[in-house]
């Protein structure tokens, strides 16, 4: 079969681009290596497999910015989502399926589409026709060495070093402050929680207690990101050595005393609109429960609430705020696509949202249109627009779909965390309707 369009890796990303591509009519060559070569985390060779958890995480699309993606893409005909809903296995809020038979429903759409020719090979270099490439954080070698040349990056797999993001409205500010250390810059740079010696040592210690996580087999020859170290590490050499490293005071007066705290959690804005903020240093190896735990022992942190945990995980990305347009396009290359986990977004439900992006705007581009942006104030275009250049580039790691992306609400004054994602849901409802009626 000729083709259209080349789309490479069928995962959940890949998988949904080619549904989306071949349901608007264009013909699909869909690249997938597994078949003719494996890879250490997939069992099968079935299309979207899932190699980790079989959930999709809450469906509660009133208060939840992953369940308000679902919404999303369900409103869109996601092929994703469909064979989701058709194998949910009980699970109270949250959307989980029996991962085999979601795997198979998507294997049997994709491959028994008309317009979908899947083709079971490993594909080294970058097409030169119109493209998708999906191939996630295991992309075979020779095609991560393609992407390195063409876009003069030094590597795509490293081990990404998270450190927890904490929603902004959730930080005590009559404990915490406002300043950079000796009032460099702009003095308002980061985000300051104080403790004395007493909450130092006590977080020492329960920072070496909590239970951490093992790295997979396959991970094990893979190098630190810019040399991150865990934070459980640091603490291991020694008991001062975060007062000496990322937890370190000096130059840092707390309003209330006047005087260096003994031991200082330094938070650093990590979006454009100021709504989500990251811990300065802490990537973590401790497993989320216990991290939730630890980290609300901070002063100022007693009530934060996290858009992202942390994590240190193999992972393979690009930089997508500099080095893809708004189209999804690659700015040296702009017949290639990009879409899903390489993108740098987080999560199942993530990856098809993107791949289903990446397919509509390939789509329109091929009809002779452009497609509009999705709406920041959406969940789907919320993702987008982390994704396209709504983080910074020098600092951009994966995110899930959270509220804390979106821009913040106006003129509802002081409300219940619970109103405020009520109010999230229905302006992103109306704008979904907008968008969607002059995208058609």
């Amino acid at each position: 079969m000729t083709h259209d369009i080349h789309i490479i890796g069928g995962g959940l990303a890949g998988s949904e681009a080619a549904w989306q591509m071949a349901e608007a009519g264009y013909r699909v060559r869909l690249s997938e290596m597994r078949g003719v070569e494996g890879t250490p985390a997939h069992k099968t060779d079935d299309l979207a497999e899932l190699v980790c958890s079989n959930s999709f995480r809450s469906d509660d699309a009133e208060s939840n910015a992953v369940g308000l993606l679902h919404a999303e893409l369900r409103q869109m005909g996601s092929l994703i989502m469909a064979c989701a809903d058709k194998h949910r296995v009980p699970a109270g809020s949250a959307l989980a399926v029996d991962r085999d038979g979601f795997s198979a429903a998507v294997t049997s759409a994709v491959a028994g589409h008309e317009r979908i020719e899947l083709v079971r090979e490993r594909v080294d270099g970058l097409p030169q026709g119109p493209a998708i490439i999906a191939t996630g954080p295991l992309t075979a070698s020779a095609l991560a060495q393609s992407i390195l040349a063409e876009t003069g990056e030094e590597q795509l797999a490293f081990f990404d070093a998270l450190a927890p993001i904490v929603h902004r409205d959730t930080i005590d500010m009559d404990v915490a402050w406002f300043q950079s250390r000796w009032n460099k810059g702009e003095g308002k740079d980061y985000i300051n929680c104080p403790m004395n010696k007493d909450e130092y040592l006590a977080f020492i210690d329960a920072l070496l207690a909590g239970e951490k996580t093992a790295f997979k087999d396959w991970e094990a020859d893979t190098p630190y990101f810019d040399g991150c170290m865990p934070i459980e590490v640091m603490a291991e050499r020694g008991v001062d050595t975060l007062r000496h490293g990322p937890m370190k005071p000096v130059g840092l007066d707390d309003p209330r005393t006047g005087r260096w705290p003994y031991a200082v959690v330094q938070l650093r804005q990590d979006n454009a609109l100021g709504t989500l903020w990251n811990i300065v240093g802490f990537q973590t190896k401790l497993k989320h429960a216990e991290q939730v735990r630890v980290f609300r022992t901070i002063p100022g942190l007693e009530k934060a609430e996290f858009a992202r945990l942390g994590g240190l995980h193999r992972n393979t990305f690009i930089n997508s705020p500099r080095l893809l347009d708004g189209e999804l396009r690659l700015k040296s290359a702009p017949n290639i696509r990009f879409a899903g986990q390489i993108t740098g977004c987080e999560g199942y439900i993530e990856s098809a949202a993107v791949g289903l992006l990446a397919s509509r705007f390939a789509a329109a581009e091929l009809a002779g249109r452009t497609m509009p942006r999705p709406p920041v104030e959406t969940a789907l275009g919320a993702l987008h627009n982390h994704i396209t250049g709504g983080a910074e580039a020098e600092t951009f790691q994966p995110m899930n779909v959270n509220f804390g992306l979106m821009p913040p609400l106006t003129g509802i004054g002081r409300t219940k965390k619970a109103d405020r994602k009520l109010l999230y849901t229905a302006r992103a409802r109306e704008k979904l309707a907008g968008w969607l009626e002059s995208a058609a």
